[in-house]
């Protein structure tokens, strides 16, 4: 669905049901060059189960308009920006790798408003490389399968994905060159095109751990094993400044693709224990 923010048009996916404010919200933030698609089982899940949902599409990305976010700061008050169009007074906020840096964000500068903040796929700082910065830059299709390489742990997942004969990595190729080639409004000085753009965002963003001491629910911090783009030793500063509960699943970095059915008992679980929390405070 869409709705307007800034004066341009957001687009979020509600999981295939109509979207209810009157729900408990749960707002899903992509990562680098993806778009709302990579949280479909999830969304429909949470959709088909009693929560209203957001998946969203950032700025510049899939079928939202306008210029990316020049800063994850800058992101992350688009979001609640968002979250006034909807008319959502509170929410959960989920995020995948940048998206977790903006879920942080979110949550830092609207503590009233977030309920539950979960990070996947996470790290702080969250560094990159300077060949793959570069390789971003100048060659960024070859910089896409870069990206595929360190982001999945292996070649296919069990039982295949997202069922028999399809290809974790193509997949994983085709939408991000998909977003790549519909990205719009790129101002100057912030990347070359979208995903220099979006790796510049994760290795620019500082104040990371003074954004977790404003945060005020509770946190889940879900990592991959074998992630290989951020390191699960990578979160643990973020995650003990947050106090979060950490879980690790076998995977790597997409945990969406490769792990899906246990990333979703893993987010059950932390939306559960938010509701425990927030029931003995009252």
């Amino acid at each position: 669905m869409m709705f307007t923010v800034a004066g341009r048009e957001a687009y979020a996916y509600s999981g295939g049901k109509p979207f209810d404010a009157t729900l408990p919200c749960i707002v899903f933030v992509h990562g680098a060059l993806n778009d709302h698609s990579v949280w479909t089982l999830l969304a429909r899940w949470f959709a088909h189960h009693g929560h209203a949902v957001l998946a969203l599409d950032l700025p510049g990305h899939g079928r939202s308009t306008g210029a990316p976010a020049p800063s994850v700061q800058a992101a992350a008050q688009w979001l609640l920006a968002l979250l006034d169009a909807a008319g959502v007074a509170r929410a959960a906020v989920v995020g995948h790798s940048l998206g977790s840096l903006i879920a942080l964000e979110a949550a830092a500068q609207a503590p009233g408003r977030i309920t539950q903040l979960v990070m996947i796929g996470t790290a702080y700082p969250m560094k990159v490389g300077a060949a793959l910065l570069d390789t971003a830059r100048a060659r960024p299709l070859a910089a896409i399968d870069m990206v595929n390489a360190f982001s999945l742990s292996s070649l296919a997942c069990k039982p295949s994905f997202p069922g028999p004969g399809m290809w974790l990595h193509g997949s994983q190729r085709a939408l991000m060159r998909r977003t790549l080639a519909g990205a719009s409004g790129l101002e100057a000085g912030v990347g070359a095109n979208l995903l220099e753009h979006d790796l510049r965002l994760c290795d620019r963003y500082a104040g990371g751990l003074e954004a977790a001491a404003r945060v005020r629910c509770p946190a889940h911090v879900v990592l991959g094993r074998d992630d290989r783009m951020t390191s699960p030793k990578a979160a643990r500063d973020i995650a003990a400044a947050l106090h979060a509960r950490v879980t690790l699943l076998a995977g790597g970095h997409s945990l969406m693709a490769e792990a899906p059915d246990a990333l979703l008992a893993a987010l059950r679980a932390a939306l559960a224990d938010a509701a425990t929390t927030a029931a003995q405070a009252s």
